[in-house]
């Protein structure tokens, strides 16, 4: 079973149709304002879907107000709204409030000197946010049952599938960066650090703009096991481009778009929620056993920030307490070198 999320019909086209106009009309130039500044188409849909629930939820519950005229109040009551009614996680909640809240500072920076925004005050982030306590209980996948979803997709013939997850595991990448992948990257002029890693061309990451963080990836070598195994079924398919992860239709083969719904089967056969940033916490906790200096593991995931391999190591300090801890006193620990 994959995590579940609560979903509600929220929004519709015929809810849309009675909502502010003046409403609509403020953040689509909103929208056009963060277009412009280069942000992700991603994160512009993101927002226009956050919109659109404020705008049915102020047309349904609080008479479809102009929202430079909203009260702290007001707003108040919108969160109270989502989180007992429509039953969202306290990070949901605070992610629609901040996107209010850039569109508040939108009219306050860039449309302060229109005379009807001239006394316009942001109040979102006065309101105080639910405390950010995660609702869905992380998945931590240890070698063994990584391997076995892995396998069990190869026995099943779904090699796809099993090429999917290898590189997830074996290199701690992102869903929408895994899925950028393509066959040719795997050549063996691909090959580096004595044959012990891949090394890809530079993709598109998590961060700002349409581009996004460009970084070269690492793979270890160990998924080929699992690739050639795809790389031959798509010869027999006939598949004819070069993305790696294809899906066909009348018109051809094209680049997969998504692998959510492949999560739902792999939870089935692990009998835990799977999801495929349970991977990224896999592969960094696997080197930190390993004793992997944080700096190296820093490096191959192309983080700026150190911090992030603690939040990514999933091994519990009170899980080692057996490696320092004995009957006879205090063991002294080794540290992994450069």
């Amino acid at each position: 079973m994959a995590r579940s999320t609560v979903y509600n019909k929220i929004t519709s086209p015929e809810k849309l149709q009675q909502v502010n106009q003046d409403n609509v009309e403020l953040g689509n130039e909103f929208l056009g304002y963060l277009q412009s500044l280069d942000r992700a188409p991603d994160t512009i849909r993101v927002y226009k879907n956050d919109l659109n629930i404020f705008w049915c939820w102020n047309l349904e519950f609080n008479k479809n107000k102009d929202f430079a005229k909203l009260s702290k109040r007001e707003i108040a009551k919108f969160q109270n709204h989502a989180i007992n009614v429509w039953g969202w996680s306290p990070r949901r909640t605070r992610h629609v409030k901040a996107c209010l809240s850039s569109l508040s500072n939108y009219i306050q920076n860039i449309l302060d000197e229109e005379e009807e925004f001239e006394n316009f005050k942001p109040i979102i982030r006065k309101i105080e946010n639910p405390a950010n306590i995660a609702v869905r209980e992380k998945t931590i996948l240890p070698d063994n049952e990584v391997a076995r979803l892995m396998d069990t997709l190869v026995e099943r013939d779904e090699y796809e599938k099993a090429c999917s997850v290898a590189i997830g595991a074996y290199s701690g990448m992102r869903k929408s960066e895994i899925i950028q992948m393509k066959e040719s990257w795997f050549s063996d002029d691909a090959l580096v650090f004595n044959g012990a890693l891949f090394k890809t061309p530079k993709i598109r990451t998590k961060g700002r703009g349409k581009l996004g963080k460009q970084l070269e990836k690492y793979i270890q070598v160990g998924v080929k096991k699992y690739l050639q195994l795809w790389i031959d079924e798509r010869k027999k398919l006939g598949v004819d481009i070069d993305d790696l992860f294809v899906t066909k239709d009348k018109n051809g083969w094209h680049r997969r778009k998504s692998f959510n719904d492949w999560a739902s089967e792999f939870s089935d056969i692990l009998g835990v929620d799977f999801y495929y940033h349970s991977l990224r916490h896999f592969t960094c906790t696997s080197y930190a056993k390993a004793n992997i200096p944080t700096e190296v593991i820093q490096e191959f995931f192309g983080w700026s920030d150190p911090s992030l391999v603690a939040i990514y190591n999933d091994i519990s300090a009170e899980s080692e307490f057996g490696k320092y801890f004995t009957k006879d006193g205090i063991v002294e620990g080794q540290v992994g070198k450069l």
